[in-house]
């Protein structure tokens, strides 16, 4: 069986920490590939920049996205995904502290799979982590990967 590898895209090493602490918790332990902003993000789902010559057909099976990021923002880094035949169907996951009623909707306009804001206290992080990736790595049946060109 493949290794289902999860896009984190977080610019906080607090949050950083604490989300990859929580995936191990939860024994979740697909590979985690880190991008600490919206460009790096990019970057490596279309194999460009530091990422050139990544095999752009191995692709995440879930991209967990912050929206606020240096560089260019996790909406903008999700309108791109969803701009592009080759990362449109990838299922994407808002994973953010935001608040705002309207990242919330533009988060769903722009075509998030799902919306969780974080939660401060650990043991609850730990459980959404938890579900979250019982859902989208175990349960979630993907779609059919597209060719790149």
């Amino acid at each position: 069986m493949e290794n289902k590898i999860i896009l984190l895209v977080e610019d906080d090493p607090d949050d950083e920490v604490l989300t990859l602490r929580a995936l191990e918790k939860s024994n979740i332990l697909n590979e985690i590939v880190v991008a600490r902003d919206g460009v790096e993000a990019l970057d490596y789902l279309f194999g460009k920049g530091s990422y050139s010559g990544r095999d752009t057909s191995v692709t995440p099976q879930l991209t967990l996205l912050d929206l606020k990021l240096p560089k260019m923002d996790g909406l903008e880094v999700l309108r791109r995904i969803r701009a592009d035949k080759r990362t449109k169907l990838l299922p994407v996951v808002i994973l953010t502290s935001s608040r705002e009623e309207r990242d919330l909707t533009r988060g769903y306009n722009l075509g998030a799979n799902s919306y969780i804001r974080k939660p401060v206290d650990f043991v609850q992080f730990r459980k959404a982590v938890q579900q979250l990736g019982l859902y989208w790595l175990v349960l979630n049946v993907a779609p059919p990967k597209v060719e790149m060109a």
